[in-house]
Parts: C-alpha cells; sequence; structure tokens
C-alpha cells in the first residue's frame, strides 16, 4: 500500500490457519511457518514465514479480551512503509511473495491482505534495540534514580521528556511474555550478543532512528524513542525484522502539545492505559473488558498516526 492510498479495515482476534504451521502466538502477532509446496514456484530456496498482525492489544504485559478494530493492519501498514524507506540504510525481512499466494484454502483473503506479510526466516538478536532521543518511560525512570541509562551518563538536571543533546542507545533483554525487558548497558549487550554484532546493531538502530526522527518532525510528530528487532541470515547478514517505527514499538507526540517536564500526550494505547489506571484491577491476567469509547478513541489515535506518517486513510 502506498501513500494517498485508503483502506477499509477488518477485525481478527485470533488467526487460524489450517495447513500453516503455527510456530509462535505472540501478544499482537501470530507466525507460522510456511511450507514448501504452498510458496509459489520459481520462489528462491529458504525458509519462509508468514506474519499476521491481529488486533490484539496488550497493555502492562498482558492481553486484553478486546479487540482494536483494524489494529493490526495499521501496525502492518505502518511497518511497510517504513520498511520500504529505510531499505537504503538496513535490508529487511520482507519478501516479495503474496500474501494471497501462501494462505491456505477457504481464507478470507480481505481479512489478511493488509495485516499479514511473508518474510524471510532469521535468527533473532538476542537484545531489544533501543533509540532514545528523548527521556521518559523506563529510562527516565532510571535517570532519576541513578542519573544514568543503560551505563550512560547524562547531564544532571533534565526533566522528564527532556530532549537529549544526541540520540543514546539503551539495549535491554529480551523478556518471555507476560514479564518485562530489562535495560541492560553496552557491555552486557557484548556479552550477549558478541562485539561485532552489539556494533552493528547499535550503528543501525541510531541510523534508523535519526531518518525516521527527521522524517517524522517534518510531518509536526515527535520521534520520543523507539525499538528494534534485528535477525541474521545463515551468512550473517543483518536484518531489521518483526514490526518497525510503530505506535506499539515507540512513542510518538504531536509536536505542537510537546512539553518537557511532562509526559506528553503520544499516538498509542495511552487511552487504554489510563482507564485501566481507574480500575481495581491488579494487572494480572486476566484483562478486563474495555468501554467502546475507549476501544474507538484507541483506533482513531493509531489511524492519526498512519495518515500523518504514512498518509493512508482507513476507512
Amino acid at each position: 500500500m502506498h501513500e494517498g492510498q485508503r483502506f477499509l479495515a477488518t477485525t481478527l482476534l485470533q488467526s487460524e490457519l489450517e495447513g500453516l504451521d503455527l510456530i509462535h502466538r505472540g501478544k499482537v502477532r501470530d507466525v507460522y511457518s510456511i511450507p514448501q509446496e504452498r510458496l509459489p514456484e520459481g520462489t528462491p530456496p529458504g525458509e519462509y514465514l508468514l506474519m499476521v498482525a491481529t488486533d490484539r492489544l496488550s497493555a502492562f504485559d498482558v492481553v486484553l479480551p478486546d479487540p482494536i478494530p483494524g489494529k493490526g493492519e495499521m501496525l502492518t501498514q505502518i511497518s511497510n512503509f517504513w520498511f520500504e524507506k529505510t531499505q537504503h540504510i538496513i535490508p529487511n525481512h520482507l519478501v516479495d511473495i503474496k500474501v494471497e499466494d501462501v494462505l491456505p484454502e477457504g481464507v478470507d483473503r480481505w481479512l489478511y491482505r493488509d495485516r499479514a506479510v511473508v518474510t524471510r526466516k532469521l535468527k533473532p538478536v538476542a537484545i531489544e534495540c533501543i533509540a532514545r532521543g528523548y527521556i521518559i518511560g523506563s529510562g527516565w525512570k532510571d535517570y532519576e534514580k541513578t542519573g544514568r541509562v543503560s551505563g550512560i551518563e547524562l547531564p544532571q538536571g533534565l526533566q522528564q521528556a527532556a530532549k537529549l543533546e544526541q540520540p543514546i542507545f539503551t539495549p535491554s533483554t529480551k523478556a518471555a511474555v507476560g514479564d518485562h525487558d530489562e535495560n541492560i548497558d553496552f557491555d552486557d549487550a557484548v556479552k550477549t550478543v558478541g562485539a561485532d554484532l552489539a556494533e552493528k546493531v547499535r550503528d543501525a538502530t541510531l541510523r534508523i532512528y535519526e531518518f525516521a526522527r527527521d522524517y517524522a518532525a517534518e510531518r509536526g510528530i515527535i520521534l520520543a524513542d523507539t525499538k528494534f528487532e534485528f535477525g541474521t541470515d545463515r551468512d550473517g547478514r543483518l536484518y531489521v525484522m518483526d514490526e518497525m517505527l510503530t505506535p506499539d514499538s515507540s512513542r510518538y507526540w504531536p509536536a505542537d502539545e510537546y512539553a518537557e517536564g511532562t509526559s506528553p500526550p503520544s499516538y498509542d494505547k495511552q487511552f487504554v492505559r489510563d482507564y485501566l489506571e481507574t480500575l481495581d484491577w491488579d494487572k494480572t491476567p486476566p484483562g478486563p473488558e474495555l468501554p467502546q469509547d475507549v476501544i474507538e478513541r484507541t483506533r482513531a489515535k493509531y489511524a492519526e498516526a498512519l495518515q500523518r506518517l504514512a498518509n493512508i486513510n482507513v476507512d
């Protein structure tokens, strides 16, 4: 899908694709391996995945029972937009195979067309790769306690949401579903993935962030921070994968509502988190149901991000 196009959103809480092997069901994405016989004739040899972004929503690491209609499609279209925009910086996991060509017979193609992608199978790099241009979230909490983020000493007296002089690379552990990632320093990243790979992902993370930050700024949006996943192929070549620069993996702020010393409003599930904080809920499964107005306001934020960043509209 390209800038200026429109699409009609669908709703999918959980995918069920008989004939494909489900290898992972995450908070949002369902990932299937594609049997060789389902690949189009002439496909280069290799292993391929079908990645489906559902409309599931998680908050406080708990998947909630209500979907956000069209969210998976919007996340996929934002990711695809950024994958295309950043190909000059680093290759990505997408391959030129149409989703409809690998879906099992009888499956509603319309339901999966805009929310699924076919990718190459990669070996994930075993750390989360985070770029921060502003001090907010877990970075702000670490700074308040120690004056540092991921071992990087920052100037004294910074306020919440302050812009940093230079973006910083702050890796974290990869936690299992239900657990929390933990910020680590670069030395720990080296111990986890090796010096060469740690340096490559640090460089790629900061280069992509700076490119996307400048692009978003031209559209009246601040990219405060973002998280990337990387993987390598059998030859050791590095790719960016999973999702990319979406409101789920990034903090986007409207530039005209930004102010230091506050937690600026963002293009994500803020409405959901704010609502859940008003409930007598211990933040363990099962999650509570959401009122319709919270669902609709959250959906509108995702749609606004897609429109402002990629000029793609949702009906």
